[in-house]
């Protein structure tokens, strides 16, 4: 039996952020991922937006992780070259309610660090988005986007430069706890010794911690899926911020509404929207859903012309709570919450993860 002494599995940017972090400390860290190379699961099917911490409840570790981890990044990318830009967002309203509401969005972020947002009228909006239809906005100066592979492959490269190694086409089926730590079985039978292991296995996370002798199962939410769906734009995009529409207050959100997004490349793209299933391998976009993405878009923007959206991809938000249900907050489970030492189980990371993933990093090397 080989022994380690820390073994992360899944390679996505949280689990390679946390592997960093820990070798950065000195721990001798090994890598396990289930697919050909890293960050292909839901580190490669989101957004790519840096969010600024908005409407995360104030105290919570969505809120906290993501107010600290964008300037972590924003400062990490500057230092590394990592291709990003601070484009700004804009959370437009066009109902009664939804314009209402917009002073409770500013009192919600300054309570949780962010001091930048600015309420705008319509003709102020439409100064920065000629195309813009809206009846108020929020401008969020902070918000931007980032290459999420290039990000990945840096913190490899930072990971390997301190001794870690990532093993791909490494499936672990099973962790069981001992005294002296805990074994890590993969699907060729090979057994790892452990001192620490972290369950950074997102989509699978919940599944892999079912799997886990010695954790008693009530330390295990239920997982539940909701696909996203996004379809890119034929044609450069006439916005230069994202334009996200603002959430009707009172309802549980299971996304942020079908918002425009452009990449580093100036191509935009409209998603995500919500779709739950039990199949969290449910990835192919279906075309006939790009009818409601034309009435959703054209609140903001009128003049999308027929024709324009074309199906992109789909990305699966790997939740612990139900439809109708409250988002549920990060869950950073270690030692001191579920008695098995050396063990951290990461439930829940969905957005706004990508932007908090160093401060998650940071967090999970201090539990350890």
């Amino acid at each position: 039996m080989e022994r380690m002494d820390v073994v992360v599995i899944g390679a996505g940017v949280v689990g390679l952020t946390v592997a960093r972090a820990l070798a950065l400390a000195g721990r001798e860290v090994m890598v396990l991922e289930r697919e050909g190379a890293i960050g292909s699961g839901t580190s490669s099917r989101n957004s790519e937006v840096i969010h600024a911490g908005i409407y995360y409840p104030a105290g919570s570790l969505k809120a906290r992780l993501c107010v600290e981890g964008r300037d972590r990044l924003y400062a990490y990318c500057g230092e590394r070259s990592v291709a990003h830009r601070r484009c700004g967002k804009l959370i437009v309203a066009h109902t009664p309610s939804q314009v209402a509401a917009l002073p409770a969005i500013l009192e919600r972020a300054r309570a949780n660090g962010v001091h930048d947002l600015r309420l705008l009228r319509r003709d102020e909006a439409r100064t920065l988005e000629a195309q813009l239809e809206c009846e108020a906005a929020v401008l969020s100066p902070s918000t931007g986007i980032v290459d999420s592979h290039g990000l990945m492959l840096s913190l490899q490269g930072d990971l390997e430069n301190a001794g870690g190694l990532v093993a791909c086409h490494t499936e672990v089926t099973a962790v069981q706890a001992h005294a002296d730590g805990l074994d890590v079985v993969t699907l060729d039978g090979t057994v790892l010794r452990a001192r620490s292991v972290v369950n950074a296995a997102g989509l699978h996370a919940c599944d892999l911690a079912r799997r886990t002798r010695g954790l008693n199962s009530a330390h295990v939410p239920k997982p539940w899926y909701a696909k996203g769906s996004y379809f890119t734009l034929s044609g450069r995009s006439p916005f230069q911020h994202l334009i996200y529409p603002a959430p009707e207050p009172d309802r549980h959100l299971a996304g942020l509404g079908v918002h425009l997004t452009i990449d580093l490349g100036g191509q935009a793209k409209f998603g995500p929207d919500v779709q739950w299933t039990d199949r969290p391998d449910d990835l192919v976009v279906d075309p006939a859903r790009g009818t409601s993405f034309y009435a959703e878009v054209r609140r903001y923007w009128p003049a999308l012309p027929d024709g324009a959206l074309m199906p992109g991809y789909a990305g699966m938000r790997p939740k612990i709570n139900g439809p109708d249900e409250p988002a549920a907050d990060f869950r950073i489970d270690g030692p001191e919450r579920h008695g098995v030492a050396g063990l951290v189980n990461l439930f829940g990371i969905e957005s706004p993860g990508l932007t908090s993933c160093l401060a998650i990093g940071e967090r999970v090397a201090l539990l350890l």
